[in-house]
């Protein structure tokens, strides 16, 4: 989830209980405030209708047109009543309109000129409380919506405002491939926390640039004068087996000390190789055929493994074209084509096809390999002469493009799928 749309969330759920606990607030406030209003009504008509008792003028007739209500009944004289008034809330049945509404209720008692008690109920209808309580929620989950909208409006453009120098360092960063040094670095000198950021990445990225730059040189070198004495080694042992006389113990240990020596001749390549790879040594890009590759590489390997009599089903289209370096694209599809062959029974059957940009290779087999350690550098099936670097060639070529990589196994074959970009 990005970064904004988790602030927005938050924000939400804390604007949730503010609104929650302000419409409680509300609603307490709102009804105090209208009892406050109906008590001072409730004390008028009380004063109006004691003032007449007292007096002796006529009394208001029930049903005059309002819906207050009133009762007045004489208490006994030996009660000892003291004057007194007492509100509260209740049902009150109107029985003019033959039924019963919440109403504001006083109940007072006072004395006429002759010290006679009266106990007087007055009351008038006020609002229905289930209604405002679902009134208040309504509309508050209305404002809670809006609140919502406004606030992800508000937080998205203030966070792209804002951010932009963050923004523009994980573009960078992302375009970033070892080897590119820091052309176009952006830089940030307004916002102090951005341009610690800054100035952290900047420094990391240069200290990886320099320690590459160590490995490639010393890979490099190591390479090269590794090189130098595996060929004097390789030529000298070749020279011992055709120009001397050997017994076949001794000419059996040179071929196997020449076999040796061009092993490690491989290894040495595609080490360095891996490195450049690993490096980003290989900027430049160009159509690559792969079509064309893999008849190629076909046509070789089935002459190299002609006595295991390997059947080849091809199904591909007449070129299917990438962009990426040439030299890598041959690396690539030999490399899973070779191992197709090299893992293959005698007479068993190997299939490639290009479909829905997938390159598929696969081969005859009774066991699953190793998903978890197929691809390590070094790590071999069992199969002697292998470096154990070919299918790790082939993940860092597929990661340095952003390509897909997959094994699967369905219990009578091995498959190996290369998703192309394009």
């Amino acid at each position: 989830m990005k970064l904004i749309y988790k602030v927005t969330r938050r924000l939400a759920l804390v604007v949730l209980p503010v609104l929650l606990l302000w419409a409680t607030v509300f609603y307490f406030a709102m009804v105090n405030e209208v009892n406050d209003e109906t008590d001072d009504s409730l004390e008028d008509y009380a004063e109006m209708i004691a003032r007449r008792v007292v007096t002796g003028e006529e009394l208001p007739t029930p049903g005059d047109g309002s819906n207050n209500t009133y009762s007045i009944e004489l208490l006994p004289a030996s009660g000892g009543y003291r004057d007194s008034k007492a509100y509260e809330d209740r049902e009150v049945y109107i029985y003019w309109k033959k039924e019963t509404e919440p109403a504001r209720v006083l109940t007072k008692i006072f004395h006429d000129d002759y010290g006679a008690a009266y106990k007087l109920v007055v009351s008038i209808p006020t609002f229905e409380r289930d209604d405002i309580i679902k009134a208040i929620l309504f509309y508050l989950a209305i404002l809670y919506a809006v609140l919502v909208f406004t606030i992800l409006i508000v937080t998205v453009l203030v966070f792209r405002y804002s951010m932009k120098p963050l923004y523009s360092l994980l573009k960078w960063l992302d375009g970033y491939r070892p080897g590119n040094g820091t052309a176009g670095f952006p830089d940030e000198e307004s916002v102090l926390e951005f341009k610690k950021l800054t100035k952290a990445a900047r420094e990391t990225i240069e200290r990886a640039e320099n320690h590459l730059e160590r490995q490639k040189q010393f890979i490099g070198n190591a390479s090269h004068e590794l090189q130098t004495p595996l060929a004097v080694l390789g030529n000298r042992i070749e020279w011992m087996m055709d120009s001397t006389s050997l017994s076949e113990e001794q000419f059996a240990e040179l071929s196997k000390m020449r076999q040796s020596i061009h092993r490690l001749v491989r290894l040495n390549r595609t080490l360095l190789l891996l490195s450049k790879i690993d490096s980003g040594h290989f900027l430049d890009k160009s159509d690559v055929d792969i079509v064309s590759i893999i008849e190629n590489e076909l046509e070789l390997y089935k002459e190299i493994f002609a006595e295991k009599e390997i059947c080849c089903n091809v199904n591909v289209p007449s070129g299917y074209v990438v962009q990426m370096d040439e030299m890598l694209a041959t690396t690539m599809v030999s490399n899973i084509i070779k191992n197709a062959f090299v893992h293959s029974p005698v007479g068993g059957t190997i299939d490639v096809c290009i479909s829905h940009d997938e390159l598929i290779v696969s081969n005859n087999g009774d066991e699953a390999l190793d998903k978890a350690r197929l691809f390590d550098r070094f790590y071999t099936s069992g199969k002697t002469g292998s470096t154990g670097l070919g299918l790790a060639l082939v993940k860092s070529i597929a990661c340095y493009y952003d390509y897909g990589l997959e094994y699967a196994f369905d219990g009578h074959g091995h498959s190996f799928m290369i998703r192309f970009k394009r």
